[in-house]
């Protein structure tokens, strides 16, 4: 599978690889991608079936998105990364950091998890993927994706207007193509039992308002890998580097920084 790879492309700079929530795509990185500028090469795939990488014609899982981006590894020559992951993102990282241990230096999981999604959800989530098969994104299933999606505290902001309007603009424009993608989170596995295997330096972060991966599922990341740091963000939802870029770029930077010499 060809995937779409926005790569800033330094050989000769430590490479971080940036996975992406279901429904947006590689440009929700774009704000780590210029504070680590001449730091760090970025890698940028869009996951199989979403965004610029094109629609699937069948139900994606999160192995098929693991066995990608091995695969992308591979093709780049890349041994080892920093990987910095966002809800579904995380859900392929920790398979990916579980099956090569090795080739994951630090990992950053936001508004992640490893658990399958509960039998509850499931019965409420199945129709809205069959919904987004019949007609896409829009009236009330938009505005159910963006409350998903972003946190009360950002949702109530005037002055955050204009990055909601930039990501339901966005959703909003996705093909039904996309439910394939979205029927392979909601189905997917849990991979709880995979996290003792992983041996990267993790951070995990957790929003107060993520009623999609609420905070008891990030401490069981914590409590799954060996070593992982928790942080804690109240006020924020589920989208945790765009409702707090500046605070949470920064925090991820200097993570991923710790040990270089020019750090």
């Amino acid at each position: 599978m060809s995937l779409f790879v926005a790569d800033t492309g330094e050989a000769d700079l430590p490479a971080v690889l940036c996975l992406h929530s279901l429904f947006l795509d590689h440009t929700m990185f774009d704000g780590l991608v210029g504070a680590v500028a001449g730091r760090f090469r970025v890698v940028r795939p869009d996951f199989r079936g979403q965004g610029a990488s094109g629609d699937a014609s069948a139900t994606v899982t999160m192995d098929d998105c693991a066995d990608d981006v091995l695969a992308l590894l591979d093709r780049l020559g890349l041994d080892r990364v920093h990987v910095v992951a966002q809800s579904m993102g995380g859900d392929v990282a920790v398979r990916v950091a579980a099956r090569r241990p090795e080739a994951v230096d630090r990992m950053v999981l936001l508004g992640s998890s490893a658990r399958e999604e509960p039998a509850e959800h499931l019965e409420a989530f199945r129709p809205i993927v069959d919904e987004v098969a019949r007609h896409g994104f829009a009236g009330e299933l938009l505005e159910t994706t963006m409350q998903i999606m972003f946190g009360e505290t950002v949702r109530s902001d005037p002055s955050r207007a204009a990055l909601l309007a930039r990501w339901r603009d966005h959703i909003a424009a996705l093909s039904p193509g996309l439910s394939h993608a979205v029927r392979g989170v909601v189905e997917r596995p849990s991979a709880v039992p995979l996290l003792p295997r992983i041996t990267a330096t993790t951070l995990v972060v957790s929003g107060g308002e993520d009623h999609a991966r609420p905070p008891e599922w990030s401490d069981e990341l914590v409590r799954g890998i060996p070593g992982a740091e928790l942080w804690s963000l109240p006020t924020t939802g589920h989208s945790v580097i765009l409702e707090r870029p500046d605070e949470v770029v920064d925090r991820v930077v200097a993570f991923l920084s710790e040990g270089r010499e020019d750090s």
